[in-house]
This record gives structure tokens, sequence and C-alpha cells, in this order.
């Protein structure tokens, strides 16, 4: 698998043309975004309900409730917070609460949360602005746990797939060197525990991290592959042509791999004093 960046780049860090239209090209189809991507370890939430003091759970760029799901299923009332329309009709659609509104300006209006989580979404939120945004909506020994999942297959697979992106779209980061797209996630956790720190509202933070497998077969990851943010925006035909050497290559290995996965995990609690 090519070394490919977070689904959602930090709004700040991009031209805001740019931004505005990448941020809302996840909401193209939340139907296949919630059918293809993959969950949150069970070890995870189960790990963060165990650690906070209720069960008012907040979630944080909450699309189409993956996470939420997995939230309620462990006995927590989740609330969502999403900046895109489409993904927040979706969810609510399917019976969870949501409100619409981009998380640095959401408006608590006086509610705590016993957790405040964000599933492969922190980086779309400024990291100081989120997490005193956080601590705002936290009761004290509440917990803030932002996560994300990186995914890196065996290197054979690996290099099978950067192999097709050199060919068919040689100047996109999939097409570098497969290297350890860990290393970009544990980036994200660090700056997200510098802006845990930087606000003073809570303990010192923690990194977790939680190992697991999910086998694909050709069609679940070729239904996978458009929801992320390399290819939300490329053109169809291009798409089409990775799509075709993806699948080919996958053919090759027997139809199916097995996608390692590795959850990395910045959280802290919420302390009395602000």
């Amino acid at each position: 698998m090519p070394t490919i960046p977070p689904e959602r780049a930090r709004l700040s860090d991009l031209e805001p043309h740019r931004a505005r239209h990448l941020a809302e090209s996840f909401g193209s189809d939340p139907a296949r975004y919630d059918r293809a991507r993959p969950r949150y370890p069970d070890a995870m939430v189960e790990r963060i309900v165990a650690e906070i003091p209720g069960t008012d759970v907040l979630d944080v760029g909450i699309g189409t409730g993956i996470a939420a799901r997995q939230f309620q299923e462990a006995g927590c009332k989740v609330l969502g917070v999403e900046v895109d329309a489409r993904m927040a009709a979706w969810a609510k659609e399917h019976g969870l609460r949501v409100e619409v509104a981009a998380f640095e300006a959401w408006d608590p209006a006086d509610r705590v949360f016993d957790a405040v989580v964000a599933g492969q979404t922190w980086h779309w939120v400024d990291p100081v602005a989120g997490a005193a945004k956080a601590a705002e909506a936290l009761r004290p020994g509440g917990r803030l746990a932002v996560f994300w999942n990186a995914g890196h297959p065996s290197p054979d697979v690996a290099e099978a797939f950067s192999e097709v992106y050199r060919r068919v779209m040689p100047h996109s980061p999939a097409s570098r060197e497969p290297t350890t797209v860990v290393d970009g996630y544990s980036a994200l956790c660090t700056r997200a525990a510098d802006g845990i720190r930087e606000v003073g509202a809570f303990g010192e933070p923690e990194q977790w991290r939680f190992d697991w497998e999910r086998p694909y077969t050709r069609d679940e990851w070729l239904d996978q592959l458009p929801t992320t943010g390399l290819h939300t925006q490329q053109q169809s035909a291009e798409l089409a042509e990775v799509l075709a050497g993806i699948g080919a290559a996958i053919d090759a290995f027997g139809g199916s791999f097995t996608m390692r996965y590795t959850t990395l995990v910045a959280t802290a609690t919420r302390t009395k004093a602000a």
C-alpha cells in the first residue's frame, strides 16, 4: 500500500477554495462511505468507555456514524457534530442525532459530555481551538479521545499497489516508494497531543495503539478506494484506470488480501481546573 495522506487534510493547511471543495467531496456518496470504510477496534471503544465517568458521548466529525454506532453498541448516548450537511443528513436518516457545524464554531449550549471523540477527523480541526472546545464540552473527569486507522498491507501487496499509482498517477503521494503510513498518523497524534497541552485544561495526553487485521476481497477494496481523499475528486476515467489496475493486482494475489491496521489514539482527561 502506498503512503496515502490522511483523508481530510486540516483546512488551515489548504487554500480556502480547495479546502472547501475537498471537505465537500466526502459527502458525495455517503452510502458507499458508510458501507466500505473500516470500523474501529472494539478494544479501543471498550477502553474509552471504561475510562469515562458516564455514557454521554460527543462525536466530532461523525460522518455517517461509523464510530458513533460502535459507541452506541457499547451503551453510550451519542450526539454528532458534522460540517458536511449531506453526511449529517444520512446519519440522521439512520437514527443518529447530529448538529451541522464546524466543531470550532459549534455551540455546546451549556451541555456537557463524558467523552469527546473524533474518528479519522481531528486533522480537520485546529488542534488548539478544537481542544479548547472539547474542554468546554467535557465535564471534569471526561475524556477527549481522537483516533485514526492506519492501513499497511504486506510489502508485496504494497509494492503492487504502488506500481499502479506510479503508472496512472505518477505525481501523487501514492506513487512513491511504500513507506510506513503509521508514521504519518503518529505525527497527527503528536500534533493533537501538543494542542491538548497548550489548552491547559487536561491532564498529560496519552497515546494508545491497537493492532488488528481485516481481510478484503477484490470487490470490497475497490468499493472503499473511491471514498478516500486521494480519489474523491479524481476524474472518472483516471479513477477507472486505478481501479482496474488495483483490481488486477488483487487478482494476482488470489482475489483477496489482508490489510493490517494500526489504530492510533491521542487522549487526555479533562481536569477540574480550566
